[in-house]
């Protein structure tokens, strides 16, 4: 029993990183604007990446901005890739839809970069804020059945 449950959470990231191409957030293939999805958890910040240490995860191409972080995305592409394929979480959330996001607006919720819309005196952050836990679960709901049509 020991060793199945080894081998479940070795295998888990692989299963559980199950966000297609056609659902991610991507232009020409670059995903989150060339930003760094390493830094978003580890550095709590938005940071650009370098396209000299860019990732490829399953046809989305993530600009990194250090070896370290390279190699972290490299080891744990799930832990690092924004929820809902780095839409904007609030729009999710609210009506169901995919809408752009400013990656320099973001949230890091149990461990996981949430990405926001940010334009024209419109920051969803500051909505989502006022009524996240509602928000969250909504947002779950709406993505899981995008994803699954």
């Amino acid at each position: 029993m020991k060793n199945i449950l080894k081998l479940i959470l070795f295998l888990l990231p692989l299963f559980a990183f199950t966000q297609k191409t056609e659902h991610r957030n991507l232009e020409k293939k670059l995903a989150i604007q060339d930003y760094d999805p390493v830094a978003y958890i580890e550095q709590n910040k938005a940071v650009k990446g370098k396209k000299e240490l860019a990732v490829n995860i399953n046809g989305a191409i993530y600009y990194t901005s250090s070896k370290k972080n390279q190699e972290l995305l490299k080891k744990n592409p799930y832990k690092y890739e924004p929820v809902y394929g780095g839409w904007c979480a609030f729009a999710l959330g609210d009506y169901g839809e995919k809408v752009e996001i400013n990656p320099t607006t973001f949230k890091v919720i149990d461990g996981k970069t949430h990405l926001f819309y940010n334009k024209f005196f419109n920051n969803t952050l500051t909505s989502w804020n006022k009524n996240e836990a509602k928000l969250k679960k909504s947002a779950d709901q709406n993505w899981k059945k995008l994803t699954e049509k």
